[in-house]
């Protein structure tokens, strides 16, 4: 760990002298750069987009993009229209209501007005048999006035259109009206705005909700507005976060002006960061809203360190322009490599191939980059104008006089011996860790919206859908290709190969119900043979599939003129990670066994679709991200320090908190996804910064002559304090989101909360623990080759020889 002072020291002083004597100037700038950003901030704008959850590249994504253009779906919402009183659905007050939700929903601007369904639309239809042949119509008669003879001839055109279970609940107490989002809204050109999708799916809902009617409304925009809406109770618990954070940095300074200074200056990179977001055009998904207080978190950390640093030099006797160019001496080197280390842990999670992940990925490195110049130069200039309060001098002098009676007992573990009680410690936190992350899940865990909590309103809108269709939100589209023919749905080969699919997977755990045009084709065939079930069968020959061919038609949006695509839809249960995963493995075992030369099934459409690529996505990436991130961060520990044994001090209380950090989620039953992927990278980035500050300082002061234990001590006084206040502080601050309203704040504050308190106590317990065994098999490899260099000796001489060889190594 010796070392003399490197070049790269040199140039910092160099540095250091150039910002002191030019203070005023780049505190010009600096002001400067923070009055343009900050009111750029102002036109920050919250950004959602479906399409951005979307691996566009992964092979079930490429065949989704492919046959958007012929079928729609994934980017869908549901409005239920329930009836509270007595009897059914057909009377006339809530089939006027009915009429009047689809009208309304028919105008929302950005909604594909050719896919709204319901009873109320022309693409719903019945079709009979009679003896002169077969005989169709619209549900609701043209000219529907509500009288009891209308209200019967509805009730049997809903039965025999084979709408209920699907637009009519099974029940006969509620029915839907289903529509499509565009990306563009064709009326002003721009993308559509999810945040008034939700604000007019609400007007509806307040619009016509009464003793007798309940609306219920679920799909992605509308859960992108319930996100957006409980964002101002997210912006209430930072407020909170940040005024706990600022009233412990004032108990442990005891200084106000240091508590202010280390605030302001925490929060000019997230003022920077959103002022930089226009001007790059880009804006802030609600998803990953928690990004700017990460940022500030870190930012917070970074500050402590440098105005700590700043306080000793003053105690030491050093006027305030000579204490800040030393605090930026001393942690310039540490406090950039672990911003380096940060913005590393946010790129590499860009592997994952999601337009929102990599959005993410951009904004949390810029935000982190952002603070070399904030924390690492702006603040010293700015504390070099400083003057530390008089109390402040009397109260910290006095306690500079003693040893720091907690830091020296915990000193203890730079020794051998109290290092085999961490190790043995470690190991069984590992295997505990080992053991409950096997059982972390890829994807969403439970029904509903796994953002939100169970009893919010959107989550018991999509249980009452659920629990009263036969079909739901969550749907895998299976993609079906003709090939070498011209007509698929009259080719016996094609029919049979979806029929079977269609049978097998209907038995599927998971599995809510399918539709397909097989199934729709062997109704229409047993109802044109007097309904006899036995003729509800897939024939041998095109002139027997023919009398199915009111199936055929593209009407019902399963199929394209000529059948040369078609979609088989497979409404799940729920989208739990696990669900997806079994349903689309079975898919794939059973195409295996069902396709034929004039076929090829192709995966997957739907929102299940989208949901079960962005988990292979995440799932594929896990490892290579994490090894790809231990690595680099290796690299440059090893780059600044020379000598492996530092890596792997600093990386290895990392891992153990990466696992432990899995096994907390699988506890918590929180899915490993996109959402999630921010609190890995941020707690190796933390982990980072701990390590690397503790270590910087421990070489330090062995290359000043100390002991590995008093170098651990004086690294645990100068720079551990502040660490271990920070950690404490900021899992605090971040324990008032389990509060929260939105569940994924809630989540993510305990995640956080683990992870700032983990890192610090892996940091410190186990870094000197490993450093000491290194250290001890160094000076045991010394003491062998001083002995093998001296003169033959025996007895007395030769021991005490030996022993001052010992202590001079």
């Amino acid at each position: 760990m010796k070392q003399g002072k490197s070049w790269i020291e040199r140039k910092v002083e160099g540095c250091a002298d150039l910002l002191m004597a030019h203070r005023k100037l780049f505190m010009t700038v600096f002001l400067l750069l923070t009055l343009g950003l900050g009111y750029s901030a102002t036109h920050t704008k919250l950004d959602p987009g479906f399409n951005k959850q979307i691996p566009v590249r992964h092979e079930y994504m490429l065949n989704f993009l492919k046959f958007s253009q012929y079928f729609t779906g994934a980017n869908r919402f549901l409005v239920s229209v329930k009836w509270k009183g007595e009897g059914d659905i057909y009377n006339a007050e809530f089939l006027d209501t009915l009429q009047k939700v689809t009208d309304d929903v028919f105008f929302i601007s950005g909604v594909s007005r050719a896919s709204v369904t319901s009873l109320f639309t022309a693409n719903v239809r019945y079709v009979e048999i009679t003896e002169e042949g077969f005989f169709g119509d619209v549900v609701v008669p043209p000219r529907f006035a509500g009288s009891a003879e209308d209200l019967a001839q509805v009730r049997s055109n809903a039965a025999r259109s084979g709408q209920v279970g699907r637009l009519v609940a099974n029940d006969l107490k509620s029915a839907l009206v289903r529509a499509d989002l565009q990306d563009i809204d064709p009326k002003t050109g721009k993308a559509v705005s999810y945040v008034e999708v939700s604000k007019r799916l609400e007007d509806i809902r307040a619009k016509y909700s009464n003793d007798k009617i309940e609306i219920n409304i679920v799909g992605f925009a509308k859960l992108v507005g319930d996100v957006v809406d409980g964002l101002i109770t997210v912006i209430g618990f930072f407020v909170v976060a940040f005024l706990i954070t600022g009233l412990l940095l004032w108990l442990y300074s005891r200084s106000l002006k240091l508590t202010v200074v280390a605030l302001v200056v925490a929060l000019l990179p997230v003022v920077w960061l959103l002022g930089l977001l226009p001007l790059l055009g880009l804006g802030i998904d609600p998803m990953s809203i928690l990004v700017p207080f990460l940022i500030f978190s870190i930012g917070v950390s970074h500050a402590v360190q440098m105005t700590n640093a700043w306080k000793q030099e003053v105690l030491a006797g050093s006027d305030s322009v000579q204490a800040a160019r030393a605090a930026f001496c001393k942690i310039f080197i540490p406090g950039s490599l672990a911003l380096l280390m940060n913005a590393l842990g946010f790129a590499v999670i860009m592997m994952i191939d999601i337009p929102i992940v990599h959005e993410l990925g951009v904004t949390a490195c810029i935000g982190v980059m952002l603070m070399i110049i904030t924390n690492k130069m702006m603040l010293p200039i700015i504390i070099s104008h400083l003057h530390l309060e008089r109390s402040v001098l009397n109260r910290e002098r006095v306690a500079q006089q003693d040893k720091h009676p907690l830091w020296w007992r915990l000193s203890a573990l730079a020794e051998p011996r109290p290092a085999l009680a961490v190790f043995a410690l470690s190991l069984l936190l590992l295997g505990f860790g080992v053991v409950k992350a096997r059982q972390l899940e890829v994807g969403d865990i439970g029904a509903g919206a796994p953002e939100l909590r169970a009893d919010s309103r959107y989550n018991q809108d999509n249980e009452k859908i659920i629990s009263s269709y036969s079909i739901g939100l969550d749907v895998l589209a299976v993609f079906v290709q003709a090939q070498g023919t011209e007509e698929a749905c009259l080719t016996p080969q094609v029919m049979r190969a979806v029929e079977a699919f269609d049978f097998q997977i209907r038995t599927v755990t998971g599995v809510q119900s399918v539709q397909s045009v097989a199934g729709m084709g062997k109704v229409m065939i047993a109802g044109n043979n007097e309904g006899n079930p036995r003729w509800a069968a897939i024939p041998g020959s095109s002139r027997g599939l023919s009398q199915g061919s009111r199936a055929y038609m593209p009407d019902d949006g399963l199929v394209t003129d000529g059948c040369q695509q078609m979609q088989i839809l497979v409404f799940l249960t729920d989208h739990d990670g696990a669900t997806v995963a079994h349903v689309v493995k079975e898919a794939k075992r059973i195409i295996a066994e069902v396709e034929v030369p004039e076929t090829k099934f192709l995966l997957a459409g739907g929102n299940v679709g989208v949901m079960a690529a962005s988990n292979e996505a995440v799932k594929r990436a896990e490892v290579v991200m994490l090894a790809a991130l231990f690595g680099s961060v290796g690299l440059f520990c090893w780059l600044t320090f020379g000598s492996l044994r530092a890596v792997l001090c600093i990386l290895a209380p990392l891992a153990i908190v990466a696992v432990l950090c899995n096994a907390l989620m699988a506890m918590l039953g929180i899915g490993l996804k996109v959402a999630t992927l921010p609190v890995m990278a941020l707690g190796v980035g933390v982990g980072v910064d701990y390590g690397i500050y503790l270590y910087e300082r421990i070489q330090h002061e062995m290359a000043e002559g100390a002991d590995l234990r008093h170098a651990f001590y004086e690294a645990m006084c100068q720079r551990g304090t502040a660490a271990v206040f920070t950690a404490l502080t900021m899992s605090i601050g971040v324990c008032t989101w389990a509060f929260a309203p939105l569940k994924f704040q809630a989540d993510m504050g305990v995640l956080l909360s683990f992870m700032f308190l983990v890192n610090v106590l892996g940091a410190i317990f186990l870094l000197p623990a490993l450093a000491a065994w290194f250290n001890q098999s160094r000076r045991l490899v010394a003491v062998k080759v001083a002995a093998a260099e001296q003169p033959q000796v025996t007895g007395r001489d030769y021991s005490l020889k030996q022993s001052v060889v010992a202590e001079d190594a």
